[in-house]
């Protein structure tokens, strides 16, 4: 007998009412079967059609899990990260004796934290220690390959070792945010640009971050290296990582702070105050110095640079000049504050101090002098 919906013969053939199948099974069967002269379903077709139909949506369920998973990848070259090194996690769920996190720099595995690792001191909360959704530094205590079990620890963390780990992930952060975005535009799988470029990178400079750093300096600056050279990429993706890095990771100028008292009590007093501080503006490396007069006799010096160090230098330079005047006259010039890098918070202390001796030396009703 030939089926009347594919045109194979020989097959034998069953027969049943049509709505002999449950609510599912006999939708499938009305989509893809045909209905003979007699009213009856040939379902051997049905059969073949439901099976073709069921691997598709696992072949298009497979698509789509491999295409999610295609901008997804670890930080770093190593699948997990090494005993007694530092890791940033997020806490995800806090159960009755651990918490559990993912590590986010190796592809959000899954670890632990026993509650008596979360501190050195007796335990009065759990939520004061640790909260969901929350980013933490912890130490890693011991590592499962085969398993994947990873045991972690935070009351092993010292400070140092947060401002070490936060600013090592901050730049392999970035790293990793250049490399997804040219990994989009490209349609390329993340790890393959990064076995190519960023794993490679973090071997032979020791960051990739600081390898990408040294490629946005001129070329006639001695510390210029093509860090792309070598790694097998297009030109074409070379392109997007290095425009993409000058968008992104391009460096932005830091302000570098020193507070000074200078004072001259002898005969060229105030003049002899003046004339230093001017000294120190014409040093040679004071062209983007400026010195601020906030209250008498405090001062602050302050320059903009891309090189944290060498800004540090220089106002190390002008201060010195204004000692060496200021102490022939006879004066004295002590340092409130070192040169340093200096935050926005540091800026608004410094604006509010300012404002507040103008509060300060304002006259008032009770200074004006009375009528006779």
């Amino acid at each position: 007998m030939t089926c009347h919906t594919c045109g194979c013969e020989g097959l034998p053939v069953l027969r049943v009412p049509p709505l002999a199948a449950s609510p599912p099974t006999h939708h499938i069967l009305q989509h893809f079967t045909s209905v003979s002269a007699q009213g009856f379903l040939i379902l051997h077709c049905s059969i073949r059609a439901a099976k073709i139909m069921a691997s598709d949506g696992e072949e298009s369920t497979q698509m789509a899990r491999d295409e999610s998973t295609r901008l997804q990848c670890r930080f770093y070259e190593e699948q997990y990260p090494n005993p007694e090194s530092m890791v940033m996690v997020k806490v995800i769920n806090i159960a009755d004796m651990a918490a559990e996190v993912i590590l986010l720099e190796y592809n959000d595995i899954e670890g632990m934290i026993l509650h008596s690792e979360l501190s050195r001191r007796r335990i009065r909360s759990i939520k004061k220690l640790i909260r969901v959704n929350k980013l933490e530094v912890v130490s890693v205590l011991r590592v499962d390959k085969k398993k994947g079990y990873i045991d972690l620890s935070k009351r092993r963390v010292s400070p140092d070792d947060v401002i070490k780990c936060e600013e090592r992930y901050n730049k392999a952060k970035a790293v990793h945010s250049v490399l997804r975005h040219v990994a989009d535009m490209h349609h390329l799988w993340l790890e393959d640009l990064c076995k190519k470029v960023a794993w490679p990178l973090y071997r032979k400079h020791g960051h990739a971050f600081d390898a990408f750093t040294k490629s946005l300096l001129p070329e006639g600056d001695d510390r210029y290296e093509d860090v792309f050279a070598g790694l097998d990429i297009s030109p074409e993706v070379k392109h997007s990582i290095v425009t993409y890095i000058k968008r992104r990771l391009a460096p932005k100028p830091i302000k570098i702070r020193a507070d000074i008292d200078v004072t001259c009590f002898a005969y060229e007093g105030i003049e002899a105050v003046r004339a230093a501080l001017q000294a120190g503006l014409e040093t040679p490396c004071s062209s983007e110095v400026e010195i601020k007069l906030i209250a008498p006799p405090m001062y602050v010096v302050t320059t903009n640079t891309l090189e944290q160090d060498i800004g540090i230098e220089n106002l190390n330079q002008v201060i010195e000049r204004i000692r060496a005047r200021i102490v022939a006259s006879e004066g004295r010039l002590e340092i409130k504050m070192e040169p340093k890098v200096v935050s926005q918070r540091d800026e608004a202390d410094l604006q509010a101090m300012i404002k507040r001796i103008e509060e300060e030396n304002e006259e008032v009703d009770g200074d004006a002098p009375e009528d006779a």
